[in-house]
């Protein structure tokens, strides 16, 4: 079966089916799940493609609503051609675009036109883009959400490039005043920068030197901030990748009083620990930062509670000399990690020696991030009407991540060489196959979601 081919069905042995895995057919027409079918049930008359993937898991593609592509302006970085290989690669069939990194950011309605255009043509899975908010563009939130951004992210502290500044408090409240009655959705960085600096900075190339620079405390003091705006505007907000389980009473207790909020965590808070980490080792720095084996722990009882809402991977790339390997400085270092491609084995490999099952997979990195940005009517569930967007891998397949097999632009990944649990075999993307077995389809078939204002429904 070619590449790219338009399918009539899907067959398994273990298709998951609610919180079963089930011998069924996933029916397929017009790119929607069409029926779902028990083998006996499915009649395949000579002009039906049907692929037959054994006893391979087929499960709702990744939805995966935090990444940075950068394109236009740092396509050296990273681009749409190369991010969303490494999303098919990887088994996520949508990926949301985060508004900073490229030049210029999504902070306009003719900028994230331009950003339409670049994209255009290039993305193997389908891709929604988020807006941004930053000091003097609130007039023009209310058009961006018209022209079919998810939603907006800001930053309380410096965002790494000078053309996304962090907001004052006067633009938030700015904001969130514009937000009313929208209902679209406020992403921060919650990082403040409340933390006074020790007189004598340790080494730069002690991980731990770079930790102690960016303590619990910048989190907690943001989240608080983030909580009294979602109560008192009760505009939706998102807290993006929580690193410190210390703000997590302040969440829950905001819930209770009726606050919008949801928050994500990333694959490498819950993959990776400071103690694991080298000197030198700058491939390992992001922000907020890889925190100690305990706050890990700490995260993934809060994700097996429901106090986390979802898992994403905060994919972050940037040429290896941004990295300043050679000098092994964590001060002076991009902070960003690479994993688009690995988010589901990476998970899994955690999750499942953990009692996380299948369906908290789906739950955490399809359905959930599909709620977010909107598009949880299209993406993230097995059901007669949602795209026919599937993921078929082999959980218990063990593999090696190498560097020949990365996808994305620049290689640079502090997972390089470790072992994962869960392979992924093949990619449908709207019921044409667009990955299988290390291959892609000759042209890019995803599709650029708008999403649809208030009614939180995607259209293209």
């Amino acid at each position: 079966m070619e590449l790219g081919s338009t399918l009539r069905a899907v067959r398994s042995q273990r298709i998951l089916l609610g919180d079963k895995l089930s011998p069924a057919v996933i029916v397929i027409q017009d790119g929607k799940i069409h029926q779902i079918l028990s083998h006996s049930d499915f009649s395949r008359d000579a002009a039906c493609e049907v692929l037959d993937v054994g006893d391979s898991v087929v499960m709702p593609g990744v939805v995966d609503s935090h990444v940075h592509v950068n394109e236009p302006g740092r396509t050296s970085w990273e681009g749409f051609w190369t991010a969303t290989q490494a999303a098919a690669a990887g088994g996520v069939t949508t990926i949301v675009d985060m508004p900073l990194n490229s030049i210029p950011p999504t902070t306009t309605v003719d900028h994230f036109h331009l950003k339409l255009r670049e994209a255009t043509g290039k993305c193997f899975v389908d891709t929604a883009f988020w807006g941004g908010v930053i000091p003097g563009n609130q007039l023009e939130l209310r058009p961006l959400i018209q022209a079919g951004v998810a939603g907006f992210k800001c930053f309380l502290i410096h965002s790494g490039v000078d053309e996304f500044p962090h907001v004052t408090d006067w633009d938030l409240h700015t904001a969130m005043k514009q937000l009313q009655d929208t209902g679209s959705v406020l992403l921060f960085h919650a990082e403040s920068d409340v933390h006074e600096a020790a007189e004598e900075p340790g080494d730069p190339c002690q991980y731990s030197t770079f930790l102690e620079s960016r303590p619990d405390v910048m989190e907690l003091e943001a989240i608080r901030t983030v909580t009294q705006l979602c109560l008192q505007y009760r505009v939706r907000c998102h807290i993006v990748h929580l690193s410190s389980a210390q703000p997590l009473k302040l969440i829950q207790e905001a819930r209770q009083s009726g606050a919008p909020l949801t928050v994500e965590t990333t694959h490498h808070y819950l993959s990776l620990c400071a103690e694991d980490i080298p000197a030198g080792a700058t491939q390992f720095k992001c922000c907020p930062p890889i925190r100690g084996s305990d706050n890990r722990e700490q995260l993934w009882s809060a994700l097996k509670a429901g106090h986390i809402d979802m898992v994403v991977s905060d994919h972050s790339p940037c040429t290896p000399d941004l990295k300043k390997l050679e000098s092994g400085d964590f001060t002076e270092a991009w902070g960003g990690i690479s994993s688009l491609q690995f988010g589901l084995p990476l998970f899994w490999s955690s999750a499942s020696q953990r009692g996380f099952e299948l369906p908290d997979v789906v739950r955490l990195l399809s359905q959930r991030t599909a709620e977010l940005c909107g598009l949880e009517r299209l993406k993230g569930r097995l059901e007669p009407g949602y795209d026919a967007d599937l993921v078929i891998w082999d959980p218990e397949r063990e593999f090696e991540i190498k560097g020949e097999e990365i996808r994305h632009k620049n290689k640079l990944t502090p997972y390089l060489g470790l072992m994962l649990k869960g392979a992924v075999r093949a990619t449908v993307l709207r019921g044409a196959l667009v990955y299988r077995d290390g291959s892609f389809c000759s042209e890019p078939l995803g599709k650029l979601l708008l999403v649809a204002p208030q009614t939180n429904q995607a259209r293209l």
